[in-house]
Order: C-alpha cells, then structure tokens, then sequence
C-alpha cells in the first residue's frame, strides 16, 4: 500500500516522497529576475526527506504581456533564465525535483504592469472583479482593483500559444527545471477561455464546451511537443470563484477537458477541489471530482492524480492510502515549514503562518522559518 512518504514516478520525474509544494506567488522577485534568497528558500524546502517530493515554483510569466503583479518572476528573458538556472540548481543540490509553472493571467491584471500601458488582454472585454498586487516607488505594496480588459483577436492567439512552448522550453533546456505545469486554473487566461463568465466569444474559441476548450488544449499540445510528455502537468480548478471566476456547468465541462487531455501523456494533472484556499465544497457549485478521475482514466490519462485544497495530515494520508490520489498538494503549509513532510510524519509539531509577510518584501517570513531540531 502507497503511503504519503512512499516514492514514485511523475511521468519522467523520481519522486522521493507523495509531498508536494504547491506553487506560492511571493512577489520577490523585482523586474522578474529570480534572486539569490529565491535560490535559498525553495532549497530549504527541497530535502527529499524531510521537504517536498516534488516542488511546483510559483506561478511564472511566459511573456510581458501574461504579468499581472508586481515583481513576479519570468521566463522569456536571459537574467530571468540565468536567475531560475540558479535556483534549480540550488534545489537539485539538495537532491530536489522542481517543475516550473507557466502562467498567463489574462484580465486579472493591471495597465500599469502591461507593456505601454496597454490594456490587459481576456476572451471578452469584462473585468475581472478581483484585485491585483502594485509595488509604489517607495518600495510598499498594495492591492489594486484590475483594469479593464480587452479581448483578444483571433490572430493574437497562436502568438499566446508559441509563448506558452517557448517558456516550456526555456524552463526545461535553459533554466533546468524537471518539467512544466500549466496554469489552467484559478481565473487566469486559459481558465477564463474556458468558463461562460468570462467568455462570451462567438468565434471557435466561445460557445460550445469544445471551443471554450480549445486554447487550453492547443496549449498543452504545443507544450507537450516543446519538451515532452512525461515532463508537463497542468493545473485546474472546476469551480473555485477565485478572481470572479465561473462556469455555467462545470461538471461535463472538466469530463470532456480530461477526456481530451488524457492521450496526451502527461506527467500530472493537478486539481484544486474547491474554493481555491477556501472550502472544500463550494455552495451551489456542486462537483464530482471522482467522476472526473474516471472521465480521464477512462480515456487513458495514467498521468498522476494530484490533489490540492485544504488538506491536513489526516486526509492526505487516506487519500494516498485509499488510491484516490497519487500525490497531495500543500501551500501555505510550505511557507511556514519547510520540512513539512518530517513534521507530518512526526506528528508535528506544526507551526503558524506570518501572513504580513506573505506578498513582497525580504528574508523575514520568506527564508527566516525555523526547521526542527534534529
């Protein structure tokens, strides 16, 4: 029987343990260059023993254009490139594995952090009823509302799309991460192409569930041909409201994404259950994630079940026991303590989370958490 500290295999990825660090958006990387104390806080947390099997980086712009907050990293320039190379190399020192995010966030962003000062883009022009996050001269930060977006052409959308691939490809050949996960998730752009409130397209990108479908799916072909099968995974999440985020009928919806995703091999797909860092069950957001596990099975997918969203030692411990998951996902958890899984496994004792310190800022809250005595 699989235990949450049994290893594995994600796709082309040993994993030393069924712990996984979700990805954690810490704004600490200024003009979107990964740092030195970026190196030294997802090192503390690669141990295979005592951290992270596998660790997810934060999420990470493939372009200018998919930036939605202040001094998030990148992917598409050379200082970007050579900051992450370190980083990963950090985490491979301590025998860690890591997969770097791709993300686009679509309307959940600000003219300010756009090129020129030019409007977000999104599947149709409607605001996101969110905030996004601005750094002042000054260095402080704050939470704005986002700006108005407006929607793509048809013509823009390939370009998005060989972004996505190139990113993959910097990630994996140039920066050395071990893989990919594709942002589907959380209100961003290849969620929003998906979900009715935020696409009212009439194009073959709008409409019916295989159109709305269409970009995330053309993203993860393209990706996929970029730098393999067993090293991409992806990120969705059926019916958290996080960033203004909806569907009319999620459950056939997320049946036929799998259901398409599936013989395309990959090494994971990542599910938020839930409101993402909310509650479990969604209210009047209804969903079968079993249903869904068995769309994709069927179909062939033998990519590994991830699982993400309010799980404590308990429940992550039956879900790999009872077959239900491959592999359990935590995130604010890791901010705290990065030997998490040795404390799990000690049956703690666990710690609390500095949340002044969560979005910007320097080493206090980010690299200062103490680990256990040995």
């Amino acid at each position: 029987m699989s235990t949450l500290f049994s290893s594995t295999r994600v796709g082309a990825i040993e994993v030393a343990n069924r712990v996984v660090m979700a990805p954690l958006t810490r704004n600490r990387a200024p003009e979107g260059i990964p740092t030195a104390l970026m190196a030294e806080y997802y090192a503390q947390r690669a141990d295979p023993v005592t951290g992270a099997g596998l660790i997810v980086s934060e999420a990470t712009a493939i372009s200018p254009q998919a930036q939605g907050y202040a001094d998030v990293p990148g992917l598409y320039g050379t200082e970007q490139l050579d900051g992450w190379k370190k980083v990963t190399q950090a985490v491979h020192a301590q025998g860690g594995k890591i997969v770097c995010q791709l993300w686009h966030v679509g309307r959940v962003s600000h003219h300010l952090l756009q090129p020129h000062n030019a409007d977000p883009v999104a599947p149709s022009p409607i605001r996101a009823e969110t905030k996004t996050y601005l750094i002042d001269k000054d260095g402080s930060g704050h939470f704005v509302p986002t700006s108005l977006p407006r929607a793509l052409h048809r013509h823009e959308i390939p370009p998005i799309v060989h972004d996505y691939a190139a990113a993959a490809r910097n990630a994996v050949k140039s920066a050395g991460f071990d893989g990919v996960e594709i942002h589907g998730a959380n209100g961003y752009l290849l969620d929003q192409f998906l979900k009715t409130g935020a696409n009212q397209r009439t194009d073959d990108y709008g409409g019916s569930i295989r159109n709305r479908a269409r970009l995330m799916l053309e993203v993860t072909r393209a990706v996929v041909d970029a730098v393999g099968h067993d090293r991409v995974g992806i990120r969705l999440s059926p019916v958290t409201p996080a960033n203004d985020i909806v569907d009319a009928d999620p459950q056939p919806l997320f049946d036929y994404l799998l259901r398409q995703l599936a013989p395309l091999g990959l090494a994971y797909v990542h599910v938020i259950e839930g409101a993402t860092g909310g509650p479990r069950e969604v209210e009047g957001r209804p969903f079968d994630y079993a249903k869904a596990k068995q769309a994709y099975r069927d179909a062939g997918g033998r990519g590994a079940w991830m699982v993400n969203n309010g799980y404590d030692p308990r429940l992550a411990e039956d879900a790999i026991e009872s077959g239900r998951a491959d592999l359990v996902a935590f995130g604010k958890a890791f901010i705290c303590m990065p030997d998490l899984t040795e404390r799990i496994r000690r049956g703690g004792p666990f710690q609390g989370l500095d949340k002044a310190t969560m979005y910007g800022g320097g080493a206090k809250g980010y690299t200062d958490y103490p680990a256990l005595a040995d």
